[in-house]
């Protein structure tokens, strides 16, 4: 990889500084290393590319897919800083000017503190057992009460029993339940010690099937998805607000 990515926390925001000539060849590394970003749950992402050059212009269609999975979930801005001449005027066209792109690092943390949400945030560590989907339940039920969201005490619940239940079946690790209201969605996000990628699988057998919970989810949530970390993975769904 001709790219190094440096991450550091800045407040409540991360910061990804990217450092070398970024082609094609980077592009799957630089996506995984952006998606641990996101996975964190900052409330903003600020990708730094003032030290980052251009081997190959169609190498910036990363930021567009981390972009898109930056608004899908955690539901929070990526913006971007590109002072260097050509990688600006790359990203200033084309398929790219949707990007927020800002001249400097300050312009963007400026940008990030003006659109900043007032989160609300309900958060629990759960033991792989048997009890764990029960406090699961609990703790998305108190967020849909605190919140006044009685419509969503159903689905965020069946959510996040099926999301750590999985845990408990397959993962067999310690979880971190986090529920967070956006402007527009309620999200309900697990985090395990387990890097294996969920799957989903249609099946008739016992509830202990591998993917069975998530056929639920995805029946109930708007949309779901995972992102690696660096110990594990998140699963996420989304439950829209009225």
């Amino acid at each position: 990889m001709s790219v190094a990515c440096e991450v550091r926390d800045d407040g409540r925001r991360l910061i990804a500084e990217l450092a070398g000539d970024l082609g094609l060849n980077d592009v799957a590394d630089v996506r995984v290393k952006l998606l641990k970003c996101l996975a964190e749950q900052p409330e903003a992402l600020l990708i730094d590319l003032s030290r980052m050059t251009l081997a190959d212009p169609l190498a910036l269609s990363v930021f567009v897919a981390v972009r898109r999975q930056a608004a899908r979930w955690p539901g929070i801005p990526m913006l971007l800083c590109a002072p260097e001449p050509r990688t600006g005027s790359q990203l200033s066209g084309g398929a790219y000017r949707t990007l927020p792109c800002f001249t400097t690092l300050e312009a963007a943390r400026e940008h990030a503190r003006l659109e900043r949400h007032t989160l609300s945030v309900l958060s629990d560590e759960l033991l792989p057992i048997s009890g764990a989907a029960r406090q699961a339940r609990n703790v998305a039920t108190d967020a849909c009460v605190r919140w006044n969201l009685p419509d969503l005490v159903a689905p965020a619940s069946l959510v996040a029993s099926e999301l750590v239940s999985n845990v408990v079946d397959h993962a067999h690790t310690m979880m971190t339940i986090r529920v967070t209201l956006r402007p527009r969605f309620l999200h309900v996000a697990v985090r395990d010690g387990d890097a294996a990628e969920p799957v989903l699988r249609a099946s008739e057998g016992s509830a202990t099937m591998r993917g069975r919970g998530l056929l639920l989810v995805e029946a109930t949530a708007h949309s779901w998805g995972w992102l690696p970390t660096d110990n594990g993975k998140v699963v996420w769904a989304s439950l829209p607000v009225s």
